[in-house]
């Protein structure tokens, strides 16, 4: 019997309520916000680093959507949140560098303000903002979400995880250090961040980590 896997079915659900996969080319930006994410690899380095890194690491990301107003084709989701949280078998950015696209297991973190069918929403938005890098979704969990931006960094924290990127990333020359990547989600103007504090402690993606002090991050605002 064909598995189903708890994404699949969230977006028939969330067909049934009247909420889309996904939002069809040309159609009019009505969602904005901010967004933050952060790697298990450097994003702004040497290749001597970047070498080493990147059949090794780069396998895991938090990334997290704050939403100021707008609607994900009609259902409405001001000032609600959702984080998703990522595992892949490679380096999520390796087709960035000529190789195989990962694998990758998702923990969903949605807003415990949210309502079924926001929820729903949130999980759908995320996918296409991500432009379905997502994968397969083996939990979503309804949480609080503080998702603060304190000016000179953002700071997302919920159960299971927490992420501070300061917006000053240091541009070390040093080993000809350049960016490597660009975000996993549509971000137009997005800029390099420093992580300081990259934590995921849950156990639905058979995996935890702790990877702070690291060049590994993106941030900005997005519009669809």
């Amino acid at each position: 019997m064909k598995r189903t896997t708890i994404f699949a079915a969230l977006l028939v659900a969330a067909g049934a309520a009247g909420v889309p996969s996904s939002v069809s080319a040309g159609e009019k930006a009505s969602l904005n916000g901010s967004y933050v994410e952060a790697r298990t690899a450097e994003v702004f380095t040497g290749g001597c680093i970047m070498n080493s890194e990147a059949e090794t690491t780069g396998k895991n990301a938090i990334l997290a959507w704050n939403i100021d107003r707008g609607s994900y084709k009609d259902v409405q989701l001001d000032g609600l949140s959702v984080v998703a949280v990522l595992a892949g078998d490679r380096n999520l950015g390796m087709t960035e560098m000529g190789g195989a696209k990962a694998s990758v297991r998702t923990a969903m973190f949605v807003d415990q303000r949210a309502n079924p069918v926001q929820q729903m929403a949130l999980v759908a938005m995320a996918n296409d903002l991500s432009k379905g890098l997502l994968g397969k979704i083996v939990q979503v969990t309804p949480t609080p979400i503080a998702f603060t931006d304190h000016g000179g960094e953002v700071t997302v924290s919920a159960s299971q995880l927490s992420l501070d990127v300061s917006k000053h990333v240091p541009h070390d020359p040093s080993c000809g250090a350049m960016q490597w990547f660009h975000p996993l989600s549509t971000l137009p103007d997005a800029e390099l961040g420093l992580t300081s504090e990259h934590t995921f402690t849950g156990s639905a993606l058979g995996t935890k980590w702790s990877d702070p002090n690291k060049r590994s991050a993106f941030f900005g605002s997005f519009s669809y």
